[in-house]
């Protein structure tokens, strides 16, 4: 028994696979960005409760060296968040009571590169902050 398929047919199908992927890539690509920025949100509420816990000690805001040393488990990812899609740093005042953690979007050569939030900040208030690669403000839409 031969199967045979007519130019139509064929048509057909190609279109419907043209239309499928038309739709899955973008919903990837979006997806892949979601957990990017969840790994940077994650390993800054573990900053801002290492923190939190730190001032409950010391009446004052940790450095980085210090907090590494206070609470290394949950200060792993300092330097890198969880997945390392971005760069954690502190930044302290002198007065040592308040702080800004920042996770920066580490340059990746792939083409799942974040360019709408480049940087997340989260300070010793618990605001969320995220702004884009033109310095745009995009906490609504980084913070979710």
């Amino acid at each position: 028994m031969k199967v045979r398929f007519t130019l139509a047919e064929l048509l057909t199908a190609v279109v419907g696979l043209v239309v499928i992927a038309a739709i899955a890539v973008p919903m990837w690509r979006t997806h892949q960005l979601r957990i990017r920025r969840v790994d940077a949100a994650d390993a800054l509420r573990a900053v801002q409760s290492a923190q939190d816990e730190y001032f409950g000690k010391h009446a004052r805001y940790a450095d980085e060296a210090q907090l590494r040393a206070s609470a290394p488990q949950a200060m792993s990812g300092i330097a890198l968040s969880a997945r390392g899609y971005y760069r954690i740093t502190l930044e302290k005042s002198n007065d040592e009571l308040t702080y800004s953690a920042v996770a920066r979007a580490v340059p990746l050569d792939d083409e799942i590169a974040d360019t709408r939030c480049v940087e997340l900040r989260i300070d010793q208030n618990g605001r969320r902050y995220a702004v884009d690669a033109t310095g745009e403000d995009r906490s609504a839409d980084c913070w979710r």
